[in-house]
């Protein structure tokens, strides 16, 4: 019997779990070169915006001071400030020794005693070798007239000795006043809270500023006021805007000229505009003043920058002047994106311009929408230079925004702590206000297309 072989066996077919693990190992490969092709942007966020926030995190968690030598910076320990501390304590171991030996009975019983509290404190800071060391350093410093330096006269102490002082030097002040017939008291007092200034507490609180300022009726109010500007500004630039968008959109003599000429509010700095608008506002002189009087859109020149709610108005009115531009401009880069063969279709099918604005416009138009929304929300919660020219926040803080807060808290009060404490609330409120945008209007933007 004849065997017959084929030449050309077909192939084996690949079973349908080595293609799955295949597939699976190239998603995987891809999502890790997907990752890779990211990470330089993740990392330049993380270092321009990421790590400003976290900073002034870590600056909200202490009571950080500029106008207070003992908190002008962040300090977890206790230290002491050799040069103040040997400028002091000496003397007024000599005042008190001068004291008692003129006093008689408890009153030199207790000036005893207090020195000798003092002089024991003395000895057990000196205790450590190391703080004894510069201790010596310092007061050879002092004796011979040399100028000390920051490095050399802050030392760390132990937080007992430093509490045991700070107990003493109170109690000093108290026991002094309480005695009578002593003619340097003054100088005594005036030495005991000189030495107590050379102590250094560590000035870490913790969330301390974040639960002052949750329980504070003026950042409330703040938030408040900055909310009532953007809601009130974002939306009727977004009416305003679009209207304007529609019609530049459309064909017609000098459009260009005109695209140029809406353009220029915006391209104006916010300070310049912000300080051009002052003088337009102004009761005796702005025209613009004097013109809304006249219409009776307000009753007197003069409420639009005295009076809380004409300070607010004026500062809406000129947000909008200044940023509608901004918002027609992104959304005509909308509009353009949109066929014109839908409206061709539209009109053949008998739809009026409403019609067509509100089922072909409004929903093609809606990721340009989203993207100018929550541009301007986020600048408008963020405004500061337009407030702090225009109003400075008055009358009596009632424009007052969450930003101009903490640049006073910060800088003109230089409570670094507080002004931190403000600024990471101002990111919580605008990483918020992002979710919440993305989240409704932004979801088609999202999913696979």
């Amino acid at each position: 019997m004849e065997v017959k072989y084929d030449s050309n066996p077909s192939p084996k077919k690949e079973p349908e779990r080595t293609k799955t693990s295949s597939r699976k190992k190239g998603k995987a490969s891809e999502k890790r070169l997907a990752y890779l092709l990211v990470a330089p942007s993740l990392i330049l966020i993380l270092l321009i915006a990421i790590w400003p926030v976290l900073q002034s995190f870590y600056y909200s968690l202490f009571d950080l001071r500029l106008n207070n030598p003992t908190k002008s910076e962040v300090t977890l320990t206790y230290h002491l400030d050799l040069e103040k501390y040997l400028n002091s304590y000496p003397f007024l171991i000599n005042v008190l020794e001068d004291e008692a030996g003129k006093a008689k009975g408890s009153s030199a019983e207790t000036l005893n005693g207090l020195i000798a509290e003092l002089k024991e404190v003395d000895a057990g800071i000196q205790e450590d070798s190391a703080v004894k060391k510069q201790y010596q350093q310092v007061d050879d410093k002092l004796t011979n007239m040399e100028p000390v330096s920051e490095e050399v006269s802050s030392v760390k102490v132990d937080k007992s000795d430093a509490l045991k002082l700070d107990k003493t030097l109170h109690k000093l002040t108290a026991e002094v006043k309480g005695l009578k017939g002593l003619k340097n008291e003054e100088d005594a007092l005036g030495l005991s809270s000189s030495l107590n200034e050379a102590v250094i507490q560590p000035n870490f609180i913790g969330l301390e500023h974040y639960k002052n300022n949750l329980t504070d009726k003026r950042m409330w109010m703040a938030i408040w006021n900055t909310s009532a500007f953007t809601i009130v500004s974002v939306f009727i630039e977004l009416v305003i805007g679009l209207a304007i968008a529609v019609l530049i959109n459309k064909a017609f003599f000098g459009r260009g000229l005109v695209r140029a000429t809406i353009l220029i509010p915006w391209a104006i700095p916010t300070a310049v505009s912000a300080k051009m608008w002052q003088f337009l506002y102004d009761g005796q002189n702005g025209v613009v003043a004097h013109i809304f009087e006249k219409i009776g859109l307000v009753d007197n020149a003069t409420d639009l920058l005295t009076t809380n709610l004409g300070a607010m108005f004026s500062i809406i009115f000129t947000d909008v002047w200044k940023t509608t531009p901004y918002m027609a401009l992104l959304l005509l880069a909308g509009l353009q994106t949109i066929s014109a063969s839908f409206y061709e279709a539209a009109s053949i099918d008998g739809a009026s311009k409403w019609k067509q604005f509100t089922t072909i416009t409004l929903p093609l138009l809606k990721s340009s929408i989203l993207v100018a929304l929550l541009f301007r929300t986020l600048d408008a919660f963020r405004v500061f230079d337009l407030v702090f020219v225009l109003t400075g926040g008055g009358p009596a803080n009632s424009t007052e925004t969450i930003s101009i807060l903490a640049y006073k808290r910060m800088f003109e009060q230089t409570n670094f702590g507080d002004g931190s404490a403000l600024s990471v609330i101002v990111f919580v409120c605008v990483a918020v206000i992002s979710m919440i945008f993305i989240k409704f209007l932004g979801r088609d933007l999202l999913t696979d297309r």
